[in-house]
């Protein structure tokens, strides 16, 4: 008990590394935070012109469909860490280490969350988009007003998954000279020999990725509430 208690003064209290962990935990929440966003506004997008572009009556449809597939399916199919080393010693060799990982896990993301989108926006009944329509309403309008708030209750599983998977893989940004949680970690085992500062990252993940599942349950109530009560009548 005396050597555990001595192992956590070394790894937080001592020279007040507490402060490593804090600033590892910033860097990790800010990069999954920006990177989720440049992932939803990716995904959108690119579902949006797939699904555009479904008919490939002309040759921008058939462009436009074969560059987000082309897109989904190279991001997908590479280790989000080679993409990062690409992206930092090639592609963004000037930029900063935080900007190269909000940039390439929200690209990466972007794909995941393409596929999510497009489900769940042909999940919505083919009906309604026709009702829009019949109503005078542009495609813009009846996307934006009808079907994208209907598919969002549909995506909303997924996108808090992706969220949670997002947070932990944030955990290779030590690859490219970025401290976040984990790597902040590792700095402190590598000085106090002792695998504390790791158990404390990892029960720091878990503590995070509780409260995101909780917050999902909150949020997901109120669209399964409504989705009855439409059922119902």
């Amino acid at each position: 008990m005396e050597k555990l208690l001595n192992d956590l003064y070394m790894a937080v209290i001592y020279q007040n590394r507490w402060q490593v962990y804090l600033e590892g935990l910033g860097n990790t929440l800010l990069i999954t935070a920006c990177a989720l966003l440049i992932g939803i506004l990716i995904g959108l997008v690119v579902a949006l012109v797939r699904i555009t572009c479904a008919p490939r009556n002309n040759f921008l449809q058939k462009l436009g469909s074969w560059l987000c597939g082309l897109y989904t399916t190279v991001i997908r199919g590479t280790p989000v860490i080679v993409q990062l080393l690409i992206l930092y010693t090639v592609i963004l060799a000037s930029s900063e280490g935080i900007v190269v990982c909000i940039v390439g896990f929200g690209i990466n993301s972007g794909a995941y969350l393409a596929e999510v989108a497009r489900s769940g926006i042909a999940s919505v009944d083919p009906g309604q988009i026709e009702a829009g329509r019949s109503l005078g309403l542009g495609y813009g309008v009846t996307m934006r007003r009808i079907v994208l708030p209907q598919a969002v209750k549909n995506i909303l599983p997924a996108l808090f998954n992706e969220f949670i998977a997002l947070l932990k893989e944030t955990s290779v940004a030590g690859y490219i000279a970025v401290r976040d949680l984990t790597k902040a970690s590792d700095g402190i085992r590598g000085i106090t020999f002792n695998s504390v500062p790791l158990y404390l990252a990892a029960i720091i993940y878990l503590v995070f990725v509780i409260g995101i599942t909780q917050i999902q349950k909150q949020v997901e109530r109120p669209a399964n509430k409504s989705q009855v009560e439409i059922s119902d009548f």
